[in-house]
């Protein structure tokens, strides 16, 4: 699976790519901090996901999931924000799962998993996952038995 990384944040981008490399072995084909360079990366590397935090500066988050849908049909997108109250509007403007940046790596690898089983199964149903004790007990039991490429 090869993944773009979108954060404003330098260590948010670290840790998420060693997250992603040590832990599920995915590909972080590009990271980025800024919009304008999103959309060129999104062109040249054609990934499977993006993980595009909510607070990406240069664009408006609505406009920037639905261009990044439109360019590339198979890309499945998970937003990362800081408050709750932005879930909808990211899951209506075209995100497939939201993820609070705040909720355990735990939660952020289920939503992962969840995008490689629909990548793989050629299928774009969206995904809501939601923080708390419940959804770190799911995640736990999809994290069993999956690491693998």
């Amino acid at each position: 699976m090869r993944i773009v990384l979108a954060s404003a944040q330098f260590d948010l981008r670290l840790a998420l790519e060693i997250l992603l490399r040590e832990e599920l072995g995915t590909d972080v084909v590009g990271t980025v901090s800024e919009a304008a360079s999103l959309r060129s990366l999104l062109q040249s590397s054609l990934p499977d996901l993006l993980i595009l935090d909510w607070d990406l500066p240069g664009y408006a988050p609505v406009q920037l999931l639905a261009e990044a849908k439109q360019l590339w049909r198979c890309l499945q997108i998970i937003v990362l924000g800081r408050d709750e109250g932005v879930r909808q509007e990211a899951l209506a403007a075209g995100a497939d799962a939201f993820v609070l940046s705040c909720d355990p790596p735990v939660v952020l690898i289920a939503a992962i998993l969840q995008s490689r089983a629909r990548h793989r199964a050629g299928t774009g149903a969206a995904a809501v996952l939601g923080s708390g004790t419940a959804q770190a007990a799911a995640s736990g039991q999809i994290l069993e038995g999956m690491k693998e490429e």
